[in-house]
């Protein structure tokens, strides 16, 4: 765990070295910042909703930027090759860029406590919803996270990462959210839209703390971190 905690601390240090970063992390506070002032306009509940709502759609594009080059840019310059004969294994590999990458989207969440900031100067802020909220959002960031782990562990393309990975969480947000909006569903097809992220962290954005909902997205994420530990495995024997 020690050595997987290293590599999670070069690669947290590189995204403040990496424009692109910063270019991601700009784009999402000005889209984050807009979608606010539905929180704060007169009559509005201080809870936050909408703009958690509305983080969730921004992070299905900005993870996908911030994860790309994980391990697709380790297989195009040929580092990789390094890290497989150094003394770490490939479930230190993992959980480091794992853990590297999801603090630095920690990170990215700090400046939006601004927002609830605001809401104590001009309101009286319902701080229950707000922190179940920012827990969801942290759930949803892991998830993501793994799956564009995952997807830049494919390739050594890093658009080919990103537009992949972007995919599976449009497949898995997008899709069932806009598949419940549809009247005409089947039940079949009405539960399985539910099982949708954005289905299970809209009680996050509601105040409930559901430990099934808890158990589904600690379950998809560690599932996506096994399958890269296994492609990672796959190529060491090539």
């Amino acid at each position: 765990m020690t050595r997987a905690t290293v590599i999670a601390r070069r690669e947290l240090s590189s995204y403040f070295y990496s424009p692109l970063a910063y270019v991601a992390m700009v784009l999402f506070l000005i889209a984050a910042g807009f979608s606010f002032w539905d929180d704060f306009r007169p009559g509005q509940p201080a809870a936050m909703r909408s703009i958690f709502e509305y983080m969730v759609w921004l992070l299905v594009f900005i993870v996908p930027v911030l994860s790309m080059g994980l391990l697709s840019q380790e297989f195009a310059t040929g580092t990789v090759e390094t890290m497989m004969t150094a003394p770490v294994n490939d479930t230190e590999v993992v959980l480091g860029k794992f853990l590297g990458s999801f603090a630095f989207y920690a990170v990215l969440l700090v400046p939006t406590l601004l927002y609830v900031g605001l809401l104590r100067v001009y309101s009286k802020p319902d701080y229950g919803p707000i922190f179940s909220g920012y827990v969801g959002l942290l759930l949803v960031g892991a998830l993501f996270t793994s799956i564009g782990l995952f997807c830049s562990s494919l390739t050594k393309s890093q658009v080919v990462a990103a537009v992949s990975s972007a995919a599976i969480l449009v497949l898995v947000t997008v899709v069932p959210r806009w598949a419940s909006a549809k009247a005409s569903l089947s039940d079949f097809w009405r539960a399985a839209a539910g099982q949708g992220v954005f289905a299970k962290y809209t009680d996050f954005a509601r105040g409930i703390l559901d430990l099934g909902n808890f158990v589904y997205f600690l379950a998809a994420t560690a599932v996506f971190l096994f399958l890269t530990v296994k492609v990672l495995e796959a190529r060491r024997w090539k």
